[in-house]
Formats: C-alpha cells, structure tokens, sequence
C-alpha cells in the first residue's frame, strides 16, 4: 500500500499544480501500476466505440461513452452507467485518447460525488509528434502497457 500512496501522492500534488478540479493527474506507467496493485482501482476508458473498434482496448477497462461518434454529442447516460458500474468509493482512474475528454469525465465524476477520481495524462495514444501523428510520445500504448487490437 505504500508504493500506492506514494504514486497518489504524485499524483495529487500534480492535481494540485495543475488547478485541476477532481484529485489529480497520473502518468500512463502510475495509472497501471496502481490497477495492479488494488483491486480497488477501475480504469474508466471514455473514448468512443468508434476509438475502441479501430484503435483498440485495455482488458479490464470499463468502457463508457464521453461523447458519442459520429457527432461527438456528450452522452446523457454517463454518469448513471458510471454510478452502474463501479461503487462511490472506488478508486476512479479515467481515460481517452489523449486526456482531455477524461479530464471533462473525471470532472463530473467529482461533481456527482465520487471522492477519487484522477486523470490519466497522455490517454491512450498520446501527444502528436511534430509530425502530427499520435503514438509515438507517450501515451499507454507507447508506454508498452497492456492492450488488444480490436
């Protein structure tokens, strides 16, 4: 348990420095340390279907909608599939593509109640390179964490 707070504890402080409104920030590395290390960790995949078909999965993610495809209309059922899926006290760890529609999750997320939610920094596939192509710095599938191609 102590390598678990000691990344939380990361973690807030970057939440801290950040301003961010919801407990804090992991890097991709962290986020999957800490899903091994408790079973009290969900990792909270955002991205749409379209996303998880074409580009791929983390086995074990719970997958819920941010924003529909096509469209990108926001998903009214969020947070009840949210409130569905995992219990208050879990700890929350949300991602996407790049760590900004799971910045907007774990925000509402907070709002609705849940005490501990963090944001995966980078998402799935990461920052674009100066080619502005994706998955190639950083990210989860850079970071050669665990995923499956649809």
């Amino acid at each position: 348990m102590g390598r678990i707070n000691e990344i939380l504890s990361l973690a807030q402080a970057r939440g801290r420095e950040l301003k961010l409104p919801y407990e804090g920030a992991l890097t991709p590395g962290e986020a999957h340390e800490i899903l091994q290390a408790t079973t009290r960790a969900r990792l909270i995949d955002v991205r749409t279907k379209a996303e998880l078909d074409w580009v791929g999965r983390i086995p074990g993610a719970i997958e819920i909608e941010w924003l529909a495809y096509p469209g990108n209309a926001l998903n009214p059922h969020f947070l009840q599939t949210l409130k569905h899926s995992v219990m208050t006290e879990s700890l929350l760890l949300f991602m996407c593509r790049s760590g900004q529609r799971s910045s907007n999750a774990a925000k509402a997320a907070t709002d609705a109640g849940f005490p501990d939610c963090y944001n995966i920094l980078e998402g799935f596939e990461g920052n674009k390179d100066a080619n502005g192509q994706r998955n190639r710095s950083g990210g989860w599938r850079a970071c050669n964490l665990p995923w499956n191609q649809s």
